[in-house]
């Protein structure tokens, strides 16, 4: 699908102003307050083409942002790949290499064997995000789709975007088989670390409404944590909450098996279909049908179809909880 479907509604900054730091990691700012507090990272570009969070990190780093209490962390990652993009070809700056989130575990990172443009990055970056005590990484999506969370497996990923309060659907699953995420990476991804991270999915790469979601989450994350006050952010960042948001356990994955596959319905991700044995697509002529009551359609995309892609995830909504602003409180 080309840029003509999902015109590029936004800017890309200018970030070569942000190469040096203090922490010498080039493209990486931290900045610790002196008093104590947590840790906290917001991290954009995992994916060089998603550009709603550097957006929002360049933002911070020109009004000078820093913590009153703790450290903050603000970073561009896969900057190599961000400085490839071209509009004719949007999806060739995903990365270099690799997938940037793809190797997030220490076998990988300590391998000496392998190496690519991601690797060496994240080896860079590796000594700060080993000290962050909460990560929000900040994402879009390749179709138009509402913003989710991605909380991971365990239930403190759960609990803390439950907390956060936007977006609407958080989405827990067990990563990718290609790799570990950022977010899943050690302490993050131990049930019994403190640590903690979210995944925000702010919509489709290049819509003005993914930056106002990353704006959003960002802002709530940083008073979350409680680095900064609230007088020491934009006025207009913070959005109302959701009403409820759903808490949704991905189950499986639909793959397709050849180039004869099509989904029922225009789908955008995130329907809900409340009885199981609902026709959502065909494979081969077949009907592809839902599993259980309450499945929820995961990013769905004919994007990349060939025999072996995962076409859209399918997870159970487990339950549905009020937000802060409307439960009586």
């Amino acid at each position: 699908m080309s840029t003509e479907n999902y015109p590029i509604e936004v800017q890309f900054p200018d970030i070569s102003a942000h190469e040096q730091s203090s922490s010498g990691i080039a493209y990486v700012h931290s900045f610790d307050s002196g008093v104590a507090g947590p840790h906290v990272m917001i991290n954009a570009l995992t994916h060089g083409n998603e550009v709603c969070g550097a957006i929002v990190v360049d933002e911070l780093l020109r009004r000078g942002l820093r913590p009153r209490r703790g450290r903050l962390t603000l970073a561009f990652a896969n900057v190599d790949a961000y400085r490839r993009f071209d509009p004719a070809k949007p999806d060739a700056a995903r990365f270099v290499d690799q997938d940037f989130n793809r190797v997030w575990t220490e076998t990988v990172l300590d391998d000496a064997s392998r190496n690519s443009s991601e690797l060496a990055r994240a080896r860079a970056m590796r000594p700060v995000i080993d000290s962050v005590d909460a990560l929000l990484d900040l994402h879009s999506m390749h179709e138009k789709s509402k913003p989710l969370i991605v909380a991971g497996p365990l239930q403190k990923g759960i609990d803390l975007a439950v907390r956060l309060g936007t977006p609407a659907t958080v989405i827990c699953d067990e990563g990718h088989p290609e790799g570990r995420r950022m977010r899943d990476y050690q302490g993050f991804g131990d049930p019994a670390s403190a640590k903690n991270a979210l995944l925000i999915e702010c919509g489709q790469h290049w819509e003005k409404s993914a930056v106002a979601v990353a704006r959003d989450t960002t802002a709530r994350f940083l008073l979350l944590a409680g680095v900064v006050d609230q007088s020491d952010l934009p006025a207009d960042w913070l959005a109302p909450l959701p009403p409820a948001q759903h808490i949704v356990r991905v189950t499986q994955p639909v793959v397709a098996t050849s180039m004869d596959f099509r989904f029922a319905g225009p789908y955008t991700g995130l329907e809900i279909f409340p009885e199981a044995g609902a026709v959502i697509g065909w494979s081969n002529g077949e009907p592809v049908t839902t599993p259980y009551d309450d499945c929820m359609l995961v990013m769905p995309s004919l994007r990349q179809l060939r025999p072996g892609v995962t076409v859209v995830r399918l997870g159970k909504v487990e339950e549905t909880i009020a937000t802060s602003s409307n439960r009586g409180a």
